[in-house]
């Protein structure tokens, strides 16, 4: 895995189930506000961003989600004034790691817009280099305060690793690298009470954001 800078300052794990947001895991996560050690990028300065502790960052996505499943969604920052200011640059103020279920985009089921959230999105919200790399360009470029492991309900990716490991299929292509990457969760879920593949989802979630906290840190 590639290292993560020190601009890091949080990271959670939510899950979507029936649209509502459950939170799994919101600790260590202190306020935003130190300054990047990495040199911004030419098309943002994270020095310009407004200041967005990781705690407000995740209370605007609880909010906007529990206005998605109320059917009062505000789709903020989505019109043409928006779409000329974020063209200038960008400063989201929290990163997700999303499964790429088309049924699920975070800026929809978080009621956010344009410039608001840095997403990556793998199916089964997994974590690769490549996730690891974009996460840390958003938050030690951007500004960022947060990253967001967001599982959700019915995940085919999860239900995908269940079949392999309690049913022996065998997956094809390169699905077989999600099942890798999922596998430990599902195993761990097996001796849980309850809905094997809700567990699984949220367990799957929590090793994410453990997986990207073990990442080691830049020492820049």
């Amino acid at each position: 895995m590639k290292t993560l800078s020190k601009r890091i300052l949080g990271s959670v794990a939510i899950v979507l189930f029936a649209g509502l947001i459950v939170t799994l895991r919101a600790k260590d996560v202190p306020p935003a506000g130190a300054p990047a050690n990495a040199p911004a990028a030419r098309h943002a300065d994270p020095h310009d961003a407004p200041k967005v502790s990781a705690e407000s960052a995740l209370k605007r996505l609880v909010d906007g989600n529990e206005r998605y499943i109320s059917a009062k969604a505000e789709r903020p920052n989505q019109n043409s004034d928006r779409r000329v200011e974020v063209a200038k640059g960008q400063h989201p103020f929290a990163i997700v790691l999303a499964c790429a279920d088309s049924r699920v985009s975070p800026e929809v089921v978080l009621d956010q817009g344009l410039g608001d959230l840095f997403v990556v999105r793998l199916a089964g919200n997994v974590v690769s280099d490549e996730a690891i790399a974009s996460i840390e360009y958003a938050a030690a470029h951007l500004g960022s305060s947060l990253v967001v492991v967001l599982g959700h309900q019915k995940c085919g990716a999860v239900k995908a690793t269940m079949d392999v490991v309690l049913k022996g299929e065998h997956p094809h292509g390169n699905i077989a690298f999600l099942v890798d990457a999922i596998r430990p969760a599902v195993v761990r879920a097996k001796g849980l009470p309850g809905d094997l593949l809700d567990n699984a989802i949220k367990v799957n979630a929590l090793l994410m954001v453990d997986e990207i906290k073990r990442t080691p840190r830049c020492a820049r």
